[in-house]
């Protein structure tokens, strides 16, 4: 198939990759250097605007920070909408929020294309690996001829339900992540404070019902040895909580857990730089707590 893939970060290029060994492709980044050092390393087409980019596309894929930068690209003389053809099926792999995925997917529907949000868990290793999890909305026949583009990068591949609901369930998801993250920090910061060595605390937490994915595999790879590689922006999981926390108020639950999650991550990206990794939150935890979580 024809296909053009818009948004080449830390996730979107190893997905890129996976799409061009499979279908002829062509990209853009809104950082022009990136989708022609792509190209060139690929042997796939870089365009110069969104307009280019989809011209002629059977598939469109955008992997971008937020819904509202997708919906920037579609006006304007070199904007999407300006080289979409009908019948073209876009497949929205970004984070984002349900209202906007569905004002977006309003948008197409009377140029006769499908949409569907697509948002993507696994992060960097998962997408290298093509084993992401994607969470779809759309109808069942956009779900249908989704599919198979989305088997070049994802593994575990679920509809969920009409359009948003991915983008919900993937808020949701990060959310419980967020929670997990504060809460083990805080949990590991007090043991070390009472002289519990924090390797053989987290041996035992993970052999019982308080292990999650963050006592097992992120804090074992990043606080224990004080690596902190900067994968996944905390900035974008602040982001994402708030589209969990929008969801709370749409739906008239009160959820004062994610709310206070989303209060805490707020709170850390206005203390950390730019570009702070999402585990990052823990080094503020032991920074206040006067402590360090180390094997």
């Amino acid at each position: 198939m024809r296909i053009s893939f818009l948004g080449l970060g830390a996730i979107g290029t190893p997905m890129a990759v996976h799409v061009a060994a499979r279908h002829d492709l062509t990209v853009w980044n809104r950082t022009g250097e990136k989708a022609t050092r792509f190209a060139a390393v690929q042997g796939t087409r870089a365009a110069g605007t969104p307009r280019e980019a989809v011209q002629g596309a059977e598939v469109v894929i955008c992997c971008l920070s937020t819904s509202r930068d997708v919906e920037s690209l579609l006006d304007g003389a070199d904007g999407i909408l300006a080289g979409l053809a009908k019948g073209v099926l876009f497949i929205d792999c970004t984070s984002g929020d349900p209202e906007t995925s569905r004002r977006i997917a309003a948008r197409l529907a009377p140029r006769g294309v499908d949409f569907v949000d697509a948002p993507v868990s696994g992060g960097v290793s998962g997408a290298e690996s093509a084993s992401l999890a994607v969470m779809v909305g759309g109808s069942a026949e956009a779900f249908g001829r989704a599919r198979p583009v989305l088997e070049c990068f994802g593994k575990r591949i679920e509809h969920i339900g009409p359009v948003g609901s991915g983008d919900a369930l993937k808020a949701v998801n990060n959310a419980l992540l967020a929670v997990n993250i504060l809460a083990s920090g805080e949990g590991l910061a007090a043991l070390v404070k009472a002289g519990v060595p924090a390797a053989k605390a987290l041996e035992i937490i993970n052999a019982s019902s308080g292990r999650s994915f963050v006592t097992e595999s992120l804090v074992p790879a990043r606080v224990l040895n004080g690596s902190w590689p900067r994968t996944f922006r905390l900035a974008l999981l602040d982001k994402d909580v708030g589209i969990a926390v929008g969801l709370l108020e749409q739906t008239g639950v009160a959820g004062p857990m994610l709310r206070l999650a989303g209060d805490q991550f707020h709170a850390a990206r206005q203390r950390l730089d730019a570009e702070a990794d999402y585990m990052e939150a823990i080094r503020l935890i032991e920074r206040d707590a006067g402590t360090e979580i180390r094997g």
